[in-house]
């Protein structure tokens, strides 16, 4: 007997989009996209015109959009205004499938909430088991790399370059690195050319000026180490970082 509960429907729409995906992005088959996601569908002269945010930063023309970045991106924002924004079991899996299309690097079992907002996907490198909470911002002009089994929590900025104060036009930019088994708590901002160790743990609003080394956790405006991890002896998967219910969606 068929369980009645078990879905269908989700499972056949995720399948076609991504084949759609696979073959590489144009007007028409974003117009499908759309179209699949139950969103409004623009002419596609209208589509084929628009052009993203980042498009209009400096570093766009020294590094300029392909057509499928531009698509993915859209697609990454556009679902959010469709209905099943609120549908986790196709959210979930439809940002993996755009991450691993459009990230520089995208590992296994990526978790993604509603609301997560990037610049520069294509400079952005994420390891196995990443989540990302809802609101997280990542300005990655400069270059993200996260480590495995990390957790950012809502409301998290890492930001990548900074402007001078006597001539905005001049920009610096710095890798931000986040080791495996880290934890960012909610509201906390991390700024351009940090690296933080694995292990630690940024406490939530804490604003981070310098690198962070293992197992540390640290807190405050600025930053400062206050204690080391409570780990109990554990290491690595031993902290069982595992997001949801059973591990929901870390199952690849």
């Amino acid at each position: 007997m068929t369980d009645r509960n078990e879905p269908k429907e989700i499972p056949k729409l995720l399948e076609d989009i991504q084949e759609i995906i696979n073959r590489g992005l144009d007007v028409g088959k974003t117009a499908s996209i759309l179209y699949l996601m139950g969103c409004p569908v623009p002419e596609e002269s209208l589509l084929s015109e628009i052009r993203l945010y980042s498009e209009y930063l400096p570093l766009a023309h020294e590094y300029p959009f392909t057509q499928d970045q531009r698509y993915l991106h859209f697609l990454w924002e556009a679902m959010e205004k469709s209905p099943l924004c609120l549908a986790t079991n196709f959210t979930f899996p439809f940002r993996r499938m755009i991450a691993k299309k459009l990230f520089k690097k995208c590992g296994s079992n990526f978790c993604c909430e509603n609301g997560v907002r990037f610049n520069f996907g294509q400079f952005i490198e994420v390891g196995d088991n990443v989540f990302l909470s809802a609101d997280t911002f990542i300005d990655s002009k400069g270059g993200v790399k996260i480590g495995n089994s990390v957790d950012i929590a809502e409301y998290v900025r890492i930001l990548t370059h900074t402007h001078s104060e006597s001539n905005h036009m001049e920009r610096t930019y710095g890798r931000v690195v986040i080791g495996d088994y880290v934890k960012i708590y909610s509201g906390a901002t991390i700024l351009f050319g940090i690296k933080i160790g694995d292990q630690a743990i940024v406490a939530a609003g804490s604003v981070v000026t310098k690198d962070v080394p293992p197992n540390q956790v640290v807190a405050g405006i600025p930053a400062e180490v206050v204690r080391e991890r409570h780990t109990e002896g554990r290491e690595r998967d031993e902290l069982n970082h595992r997001w949801l219910y059973q591990g929901a969606f870390q199952d690849e």
